[in-house]
């Protein structure tokens, strides 16, 4: 049966919600964490979002893949795969309220730089935050039950800006400000 493709108002208990999550993965998985990553649109403060935490867990190696996913079984934890062919393992923790999507990925994964810049790039701009509010909003009335359609018909005006976000990069470093560069292709990119 598909699921109804829903947007939220911004709850401030994302925050708060990311933060017990991250603590539990944390202890979880141990060894394997290199660093845990609030993304997605629930990560930027004031934007509507699905009312899902997506949260990044980067760690060590990929050869850390089969254990740490073993662990997160353990935990209640649904595996989904590595749906992008990207090195990045998706899984879904359906009892939590909010429900709760991790993916592992391995260290320097471009699916999860391209993640980090596009939140930021919220976090900064807000004007244009809400730009993709409303078409989130938009899109979800348009395919209510089609969270494929939703996802793609978004797919332009996120490769718009991550390009926005790299260019960011580029201008600070040619003034002398430090910021890291990350250089990544647009390839698939899903937020929600």
């Amino acid at each position: 049966m598909p699921t109804l493709v829903e947007i939220s108002a911004f709850d401030p208990n994302w925050t708060k919600d990311f933060s017990a999550a991250e603590v539990l993965l944390r202890a979880t998985l141990g060894k394997f964490v290199v660093s845990v990553d609030h993304i997605g649109s629930t990560a930027v403060p004031g934007l509507a979002a699905k009312p899902i935490i997506d949260i990044d867990i980067t760690i060590s190696s990929l050869d850390d893949v089969p254990d740490a996913s073993a662990e997160l079984v353990k935990l209640g934890i649904e595996p989904r795969g590595n749906r992008y062919d990207d090195d990045v393992w998706a899984f879904l923790w359906k009892r939590r309220i909010p429900q709760i999507r991790v993916y592992l990925c391995p260290p320097s994964n471009r699916t999860h730089e391209r993640r980090m810049l596009f939140r930021d790039y919220f976090r900064k701009h807000e004007e244009l935050a809400t730009v993709y509010a409303v078409l989130k909003r938009r899109l979800a009335d348009q395919f209510p039950y089609d969270g494929d359609r939703y996802t793609s018909e978004k797919s332009a005006f996120i490769s718009d800006i991550v390009g926005r976000a790299l260019k960011g990069s580029w201008k600070d470093v040619a003034s002398g400000r430090p910021q890291e560069v990350v250089f990544c292709n647009p390839g698939v990119f899903s937020e929600d």
